[in-house]
């Protein structure tokens, strides 16, 4: 198995992390789809769920361009925030003492891998 990182690298990572994480643009979940020519020219729409129901919206081409940059942003800023989690959680539970346990906690335990 992996060593956990020196403090000061986790923390260099995890600044670089955040900054990546501001940097980005607007962000939206959900979906965006060319759906191809329709009955009156192109169709684009945009899906998302809603309280457990998908609801879904036609755009404009201009709408679709900018919805399709902001959901890649999202998708982007989830991996970076999992990514700042594990950070956290691998900096919090080695360097902060701990309970007393019978045997020490494992790496899927914590979340690390």
């Amino acid at each position: 198995m992996k060593k956990p990182r020196p403090p000061a690298e986790r923390k260099q990572q995890f600044r670089k992390l955040a900054r990546q994480l501001a940097s980005l643009g607007w962000i939206s979940e959900g979906y965006a789809q060319n759906r191809g020519p329709g009955a009156g020219g192109p169709c684009y729409q945009w899906t998302r769920k809603v309280k457990g129901k998908t609801v879904s919206v036609a755009l404009s081409k201009e709408q679709f361009q900018a919805l399709d940059i902001a959901i890649r942003n999202w998708r982007l800023a989830q991996s970076l925030l999992r990514e700042m989690q594990r950070l956290s959680r691998e900096e919090i539970f080695t360097q902060l003492p701990g309970t007393k346990r019978r045997k020490p906690l494992g790496k899927k335990v914590l979340g690390l891998i």
